[in-house]
Order: structure tokens, then C-alpha cells, then sequence
């Protein structure tokens, strides 16, 4: 385990690249085109919305946090014409589970199987009031198969934990798209994060004068001493919230889980793109 960083982060920055392989792998596109969502957002929209039933815009813009309004609606409620949201949940495990085989094909499975036990673990020790994403995902029948069940559980801890990172973000006075604006004032470019959360030109601009203001940033936009003091407490405030899951594991358990999942979680991170809006550390 990782001693520079809350251990409830450092596991976040293994498991997070099981779940997010989905969204940048082929075998996810493919699952998603064949329930009849063409094109990467529908798909993205109806898989992670789906747990929730059939909604609307409304809901999914106040869960996913840091989508434009505009870019949600125009994918819903269009998507359920489309397919269902059981065939969409059907197709996020089917093409996460085909890519699993194909990036972990070298991976021991014995790994796999611990990986499992552990993470399934602290899923069945989650407390998710307040949690709408994770609870929606908790609730999901358990899927058959290793790899599918691998997907599962680090869906239901990633949602559990972006869950209590949007009420971090809340607390420390942010909306969507100043948190993107904070984001790309420390470590990753606007150009790289604005077109995949769909803000305008003026919207991003906005958020930048409030953002100057309030004194989180510098006429040029970079960061200030007091903005990025700020962000520290509010990425503390997210392992805090993050952290009560791993409580009842011993230091040695989560060795274990750490060593087993660095495998799987390095093969599904070189899948990934280096920069990337999901808010793991650069890999370049």
C-alpha cells in the first residue's frame, strides 16, 4: 500500500482503471452498438445511467455532476427509444467482461479470484445512504463469472466513492463545471476536459471569473495558494468519505488486495488514455 497518499485513494487509483477500461475499450463500443446505442455517449449515458431505470435528463445531471446540462439532454431521455436499460446494463457487463478477457489474458487468475473475494468484501460492508449511484449499483444482481463479477464490484466502489467526491465538492462551494475549470488549472489542459463534458466556450469562461473572485485562481487562470489549499481539503473530505468501507480490513488485507489487483489494474490502465477526464493521475 501506498503510504504517501489515503489508502482509500491509492486503492481508488487501482480499481478505478477495471471499471473505466468499458468506456475507452472496442469490446464496449461493440456491446453497446449491438443493443442499438451507437456512438460512444449514448452508450456511456444509457450503461451508467441504467441502474437507475428509465429517467430522465433530470437525475442523471444532478448524479453525473460535471456533464453540462445540454450534453445530458441530448442524450435523454432519447436513449431509452433505443434500447432498454436492461439491455443496457445487459451490454456494459458483456463488453466489460470481453475486454477483461482480452486485456487480462496474461493475468494469474488466481489474482483475479482474490481481487474478487476482497472487493465483493467491501462491497457487502458499504453503507450507501446519501449515495444514489452506488445504491443503484449495489442493488444489481450479482453477475455470474469472475471477470463479470471483477466489473461489478469496482463499479459499485468507484460510484460509492464519486458519490461522496460530488458531496466534497458541494461542501467546498463548486458546481460542475468550476470543479472541471479547478481540475484543468492543476494538471490537465482545457482543451482536454471541456469538450468531453460538453461546457461552452461562455460557461467555461464564466466559471473562470467566479472562480477568480472567489480567489481559487489568477487572472491567467492558474492556480492560486488558497484555491489549491482548497482542493487538498476537498480531495481529503473524498477519501474521508471513502474511507469507511476499509475499516474493517486488517493492514495485511489490504496488502494483499493492493498486490493482487496492481496487476489487473496496470494491464487495464495501458488501455486508458495518458490524460484522461476520470480524474486518475497522469500515466505519462
Amino acid at each position: 500500500m501506498a503510504e504517501l497518499v489515503h489508502p482509500a485513494r491509492a486503492l481508488w487509483w487501482l480499481f478505478e482503471p477495471v471499471h473505466a477500461l468499458t468506456y475507452f475499450s472496442p469490446e464496449g463500443r461493440a456491446a453497446y452498438e449491438a443493443a442499438g446505442l451507437r456512438g460512444s455517449w449514448r452508450g456511456y449515458f444509457a450503461g451508467r445511467s441504467a441502474p437507475l431505470g428509465p429517467v430522465g435528463a433530470t437525475p442523471v445531471i444532478a448524479a453525473f455532476f460535471n456533464f453540462a446540462p445540454g450534453m445530458v439532454e441530448r442524450a435523454l431521455p432519447d436513449i431509452w427509444q433505443r434500447a432498454s436499460p436492461e439491455d443496457a446494463l445487459r451490454a456494459r457487463v458483456s463488453g466489460a467482461t470481453a475486454a477483461l478477457e482480452r486485456v487480462l489474458e496474461t493475468v494469474k487468475p488466481e489474482l483475479i479470484e482474490r481481487s474478487v473475494t476482497l472487493l465483493e468484501r467491501a462491497v457487502d460492508g458499504l453503507d450507501c445512504c446519501g449515495r444514489v449511484l452506488a445504491a443503484a449499483n449495489a442493488a444489481l444482481p450479482r453477475p455470474e463469472g469472475q471477470l463479470a463479477r471483477l466489473w461489478h464490484a469496482t463499479t459499485v466502489l468507484r460510484e460509492h466513492r464519486g458519490d461522496g467526491h460530488i458531496a466534497a465538492l458541494i461542501t467546498e462551494g463548486l458546481d460542475g463545471c468550476e470543479a472541471l475549470v479547478v481540475r484543468s488549472a492543476l494538471d490537465v489542459r482545457r482543451e482536454q476536459l471541456q469538450p468531453f463534458r460538453g461546457w461552452t466556450d461562455e460557461e467555461w469562461d464564466a466559471a473562470t471569473e467566479r472562480l477568480t473572485a472567489r480567489g481559487w485562481l489568477r487572472p491567467d487562470g492558474s492556480i492560486t495558494p488558497e484555491g489549491r489549499r482548497r482542493h487538498q481539503a476537498l480531495e481529503a473530505g473524498t477519501d474521508l468519505a471513502a474511507a469507511r468501507v476499509w475499516s474493517d480490513f486488517r493492514r495485511s488485507e489490504l496488502d494483499q488486495l493492493a498486490a493482487a489487483l496492481t496487476p489487473i489494474s496496470t494491464a487495464c490502465r495501458a488501455e486508458l488514455p495518458p490524460v484522461n477526464p476520470i480524474g486518475l493521475p497522469s500515466s505519462s
